[in-house]
């Protein structure tokens, strides 16, 4: 594949690259439609789950979040070809398999897995009950509010403000590159799961989106957990304002259903939800189901 047909089919568009880091890079990737490329170290992966994002460093490299096991395996696959440096940390944004699901392709090649100790809890849950156990790689490094590590020249710091989607999200900041992965705190015009069975509230999710936008600045780049089609995994502090937006919307649809004496049936039957067109995926349902039964306590 040459180097336009490369640029092309992954829309790589870092400018402060040189010449010779894209030959590189296009060299690296054998399926490029997977991988994008942020930076010349930071980059995400795209197949089947949540949005995985990784850091080449020299000491080792760093991973966000890990799909499925055949997934993680891909992109293992893809970046051992790159480095022969070790894997350092892998980090979970939450619990859900789509994001911690491959963790156990990791399994004796990482030094740390990080998350929010409530996630910790949440995937030592779900594994129980699904009879799991033995596929799982659960964190051993957990945190309260605020985690931080150096890596060479980049600073990583993991945040927690609170239940959201569920009780146990992280946003991942990498501070140099000033790129953040929100996991399924923002699903970009796609309906979202909400998790009530693992902590989630909708009304303390809009805070937490407000928190994130506070903590960083007006020139942070994100990553998100998922996208409806159309619209990529990538974006800025509007889409962040907008998906709020939507997650207040979706609230002030059902309180109005439920003053109406509507029943949550009758509200699961909505196709759209006022101010929240852009919103068209399958999965309307979700986040109806979960604002009734949070607005109506039932």
């Amino acid at each position: 594949m040459n180097r336009r047909n490369f640029i092309h089919n992954t829309a790589f568009t870092v400018g402060a690259l040189t010449f010779a880091q894209k030959n590189m890079l296009s060299s690296f990737f054998e399926d490029p439609l997977k991988i994008t490329m942020l930076t010349n170290k930071l980059g995400i992966f795209e197949e089947r789950g949540g949005t995985i994002a990784f850091l080449l460093s020299k000491s080792g490299m760093v991973v966000v979040d890990s799909q499925f096991p055949d997934q993680s395996k891909h992109l293992i696959d893809a970046l051992k070809k790159k480095s022969e440096s070790p894997f350092k940390l892998l980090i979970n944004t939450h619990h859900h398999g789509d994001h911690s699901g491959g963790n156990i392709s990791f399994k004796g090649m990482v030094e740390n897995v990080v998350a929010h100790e409530n996630s910790l809890t949440n995937q030592m849950a779900s594994a129980k009950q699904n009879k799991s156990e033995d596929k799982q790689l659960y964190p051993d490094l957990t945190y309260s509010y605020m985690w931080g590590r150096n890596i060479d020249d980049e600073r990583i710091r993991l945040h927690y403000f609170g239940a959201a989607h569920t009780n146990g999200d992280s946003f991942v900041h990498f501070e140099h590159a000033n790129i953040v992965h929100c996991g399924d705190l923002v699903f970009n015009r796609r309906h979202p799961f909400v998790d009530r069975t693992a902590g989630a509230n909708m009304k303390n999710w809009m805070e937490v989106l407000d928190q994130g936008l506070n903590q960083f600045d007006s020139k942070t780049k994100y990553v998100f957990g998922h996208a409806g089609t159309g619209y990529k995994v990538q974006g800025n502090a509007d889409d962040i304002k907008a998906f709020r937006d939507y997650i207040g919307n979706v609230l002030k649809f059902i309180e109005a259903e439920i003053k109406a004496g509507k029943t949550k049936e009758e509200v699961l039957k909505a196709t759209i939800i006022p101010g929240g067109e852009d919103w068209k995926t399958d999965g309307i349902q979700r986040p109806l189901g979960a604002a009734w039964e949070e607005l109506s306590g039932k």
